[in-house]
């Protein structure tokens, strides 16, 4: 037996399924395309030579279907040279009854688990908290990737981190180094073709040439059994009557004008063949037979036709196994970058920041089973929010600088605990203490700064939204004066500013212009004396005066007034 070089596909199937290999110092990596664009690119390379393959072909299509990000340069060096790389990306759709995402389809150079593997390792290292579990859910229907998400979270922003992340998106390199007559070479979607074309057509040929000699051996040895017809009775006569085994083919060859081959074929016939029904039956053929071994000679002798033998074929195997593409092709050059922060949950959360800076968050169902907060000797709760995870925090300094950053970068944690320390957390200058907090998220209304001079400066909030993800900004405030207070408001309303001198003023926010730059001086709000500065500021509190006129005024700056007796009384009810 002998074992065939190549086999005579009809079909080019190195283009079709996926090939990768390393041999002795070359590998090759051949991507798969659509059976159907095979086959008519094929069909029209056989008609024109010069034909352009990118009309049809587009992009590779693998099995396990995914998105092709469709990159004009590297998809031309992949179907024109053979060479280069396609990134491909997982298909997945949203589940929203379940507020999951259900991911269907990957790329051929990963699997389930490598995937599954890397997502877990992200979100133990802190960079991936918009999930709460991610699950095999592959069965009989197919390959299923659930992951679950927190409440909130925009599934397509999250699958945009975790193309980047994860093994989810992955790139198929390509080098198409195949052998041509031994000899390895690189070639491109339609060399490869036409390569195969010249070989299916020898194919075609010595199949025909293979079939026409069968052909002819079949009519030479159908015209010796016609020739007994004429006489079967002369054939059995000198079978009968030779003496020797050995002579009656000699026998049959002079007695019917027949070759050896033909006289072998009859005498090698059952007694029980020989008669008229048997014979007509194998000779009615001849003529069949004859039309057919005329219509392959004349095949060998035309290459047109040929040609029109291979596109039939080809159309055979594209409408018997051809499917639609399983690899979608998403036609956008550059696709939208993962330029922004991680989108996170909308869960939820209690803040709480210390005199000192120690802050906490806290969820819902901790804080109803936990008891007083936890704080160090010598420091309280300075300030509290009922709020969400997805909100930004800025951090100010007691050196005019301003830290931002999210809740979501903050870890849970329990009352019963002193929290994070925001100055080690967000890596203030040495000596650089926290000293109060504006927590926000579109960055609306206005931030109030109080000076120790009596000025107040109001600086709208939009001015510390930054484009890019800077987490410190400088010359949060005026250095004119010590800060005595900072107060983010969404709109204009009363305080209350307390001086050394025991004066109060209640002043109303919209008194003051509000200014874009930062470090703005502020407008004197509350004169004082000599030696004088303003202590301390609150929110008015509706009730808290008797007479509130006495320690409102017109214009600005004013002195403030000092506490009237009924006041002082309820001041210190109020303490």
């Amino acid at each position: 037996m002998k074992e065939p070089t190549l086999l005579p596909v009809s079909v080019p199937s190195v283009l079709v399924n996926a090939n990768t290999g390393i041999a002795v110092g070359m590998a090759s990596s051949i991507c798969p395309f659509n059976l159907n664009e095979i086959c008519r690119v094929t069909q029209e390379l056989i008609k024109d030579n010069d034909y352009d393959v990118g009309e049809i072909i587009k992009a590779p299509d693998f099995i396990g279907g995914g998105q092709i990000v469709y990159n004009p340069v590297e998809m031309y060096q992949i179907i024109h040279e053979g060479k280069g790389s396609v990134r491909v990306r997982a298909r997945y759709h949203y589940d929203k009854s379940n507020n999951c995402i259900d991911v269907t389809e990957i790329p051929p150079t990963t699997t389930a688990e490598a995937i599954i593997e890397k997502m877990i390792e992200k979100f133990k290292g802190g960079s991936l908290k918009e999930i709460s579990d991610v699950r095999d859910e592959t069965d009989k229907k197919g390959l299923k990737i659930t992951i679950d998400l927190k409440r909130g979270v925009d599934p397509d922003k999250l699958m945009l981190k975790l193309y980047k992340t994860t093994p989810l998106e992955d790139t198929f390199s390509c080098n198409f180094n195949v052998l041509i007559g031994g000899m390895p070479r690189v070639l491109g979607v339609k060399d490869l073709l036409l390569e195969w074309i010249a070989f299916r057509t020898e194919c075609v040929r010595r199949r025909v040439y293979f079939e026409l000699s069968k052909g002819k051996e079949r009519l030479h040895l159908l015209e010796g059994l016609q020739k007994i017809l004429l006489d079967i009775d002369k054939a059995i006569a000198i079978i009968r009557n030779t003496d020797e085994e050995k002579e009656v083919v000699t026998n049959l060859m002079i007695g019917f004008g027949i070759d050896e081959v033909q006289a072998e074929f009859v005498a090698e016939i059952k007694l029980r063949h020989l008669n008229r029904e048997y014979i007509l039956k194998h000779t009615k053929d001849i003529e069949a037979l004859q039309d057919a071994i005329r219509d392959m000679e004349d095949i060998l002798s035309h290459p047109s036709r040929v040609k029109k033998i291979i596109i039939k074929e080809l159309d055979g195997v594209s409408k018997k196994y051809g499917k639609d593409r399983r690899s979608e092709i998403v036609y956008q050059v550059e696709l939208e970058e993962l330029n922004e922060e991680p989108t996170v949950s909308d869960e939820p959360v209690h803040l709480f920041v210390s005199k000192q800076g120690y802050f906490k968050k806290i969820s819902p169902q901790s804080l109803r089973m936990s008891g007083e907060q936890k704080v160090k000797d010598g420091d309280e709760i300075a300030a509290s929010w009922d709020t969400t995870n997805d909100m930004e925090l800025l951090f100010f300094s007691d050196r005019r600088q301003v830290y931002k950053a999210k809740v979501d970068d903050f870890e849970f944690t329990k009352a019963s605990a002193l929290g994070e320390f925001v100055p080690s957390k967000l890596g203030m200058d040495e000596g650089e203490s926290y000293f109060d907090t504006v927590v926000t998220k579109k960055y609306t209304g206005w931030v109030l700064f109080f000076f120790e001079n009596g000025k107040v400066a109001k600086v709208d909030l939009a001015s510390y939204d930054t484009k890019t993800n800077r987490k410190k900004l400088i010359k949060a405030y005026s250095d004119k004066s010590p800060l005595v207070a900072v107060r983010h408001i969404e709109e204009d309303r009363d305080f209350v500013l307390v001086s050394s001198a025991g004066r109060h003023l209640l002043f109303n926010s919209g008194a003051v212009a509000a200014k874009t730059t930062k470090d703005t001086q502020g407008v004197a709000v509350m004169t004082l004396k000599k030696g004088q500065r303003l202590m301390t500021v609150r929110d008015h509190r509706p009730g808290e005066f008797a007479k509130p006129y006495r320690y409102r005024t017109k214009t600005l700056p004013s002195l403030g007034a000092l506490l009237s007796e009924e006041d002082s009384a309820e001041q210190l009810k109020l303490e």
